[in-house]
């Protein structure tokens, strides 16, 4: 990596075009990995209920379960995140490598299938689009250096986790803990912030939205959001330190505010209207890794 970073800082023009292809092709694979991933849980989900009762009840009680919640057939074939291969949901036709360039072969296609002509969703072109941007910005705020090549990854696992909180409420496991384990690997390096910040800023963001939770819970008796938060929380906290972590929690609860009254008053559903939390917490963290002194330094400088 040192060999790569040294040669980036003499042509960095040519390290952040890199960076820019790298993740445009990164965002077609985040693309399979928001829509497969979830699927992927519930038949985890689903295999595990089916055992649960087949081991511990008798056929009779199964098959009064089944009637309760009818069990999917495990499916015949692999299904992960390389297989099957991606294909039309309207005729089944396989996409072929030319028609999987990123950006550029929905373009060539006129954002339709190439054999049935059924329109593609431009959400595909453009979260590898979003990709490309978000990471060759971060690649310049950092420059040709190990913390860009650590942000750009932790960047790839951002846009995952709020697309699929988007799609489906939830904030997987498979995402957030080995980025928080990443985190605490790289503070031993002092990558972003040193271990003793790192570990601190973990715990204190876990137990800050869990003490949130509770209280909330308490008083009305509702959860007020989902325990892959804490751990989203607690991920970012290993990356910018317990410093952070107000920076995070104020950015997202405002914005998160602002657009979910904004939601309420345009789909008028009043305060019943559940709203991912994950995404605020997501640019938030990400915003902060960026520009946490810059954030910090100019509100101290307006308060004091």
């Amino acid at each position: 990596m040192d060999a790569i970073i040294t040669l980036s800082q003499l042509h960095p023009e040519f390290f952040y075009v890199f960076v820019f292809l790298v993740s445009l092709m990164v965002g077609s694979f985040l693309n399979v990995v928001i829509y497969r991933l979830p699927i992927m849980m519930e038949r985890s989900w689903q295999e595990e209920y089916d055992s649960y009762f087949a081991e511990e009840n008798s056929d009779e009680d199964a098959n009064a379960a089944s009637t309760v919640a009818p069990a999917l057939s495990p499916p015949s074939a692999p299904f992960n995140l390389v297989k099957p291969d991606s294909t039309c949901p309207k005729c089944g036709h396989t996409i072929r490598a030319w028609e999987n360039i990123p950006v550029l072969s929905y373009l060539l296609l006129k954002g339709k299938c190439a054999n049935c002509k059924t329109s593609i969703s431009p959400r595909y072109p453009l979260v590898e689009l979003f990709t490309a941007i978000a990471c060759t910005f971060t690649a310049y705020h950092f420059g040709p250096t190990s913390q860009a090549i650590w942000a750009i990854l932790i960047t790839y696992v951002l846009i995952s986790l709020i697309f699929i909180d988007v799609d489906k409420m939830l904030l997987p496991d498979q995402l957030t803990l080995p980025l928080l384990w990443l985190g605490l690997l790289l503070s031993t390096s002092d990558v972003f912030v040193g271990t003793t910040d790192a570990i601190i800023g973990a715990a204190a963001g876990y137990l800050s939205l869990w003490s949130v939770y509770w209280l909330f819970k308490l008083v009305t008796g509702k959860e007020g959001m989902g325990y892959g938060d804490f751990k989203l929380l607690a991920a970012l906290g290993a990356y910018t330190g317990w410093q952070g972590l107000p920076v995070i929690i104020l950015l997202s609860s405002f914005v998160g505010a602002v657009i979910g009254i904004a939601i309420m008053m345009i789909q008028n559903k009043g305060k019943s209207l559940a709203i991912p939390f994950g995404p605020y917490l997501a640019v938030a963290g990400w915003l902060t890794l960026l520009y946490k002194d810059v954030i910090i330094t100019t509100y101290l400088d307006m308060v004091l």
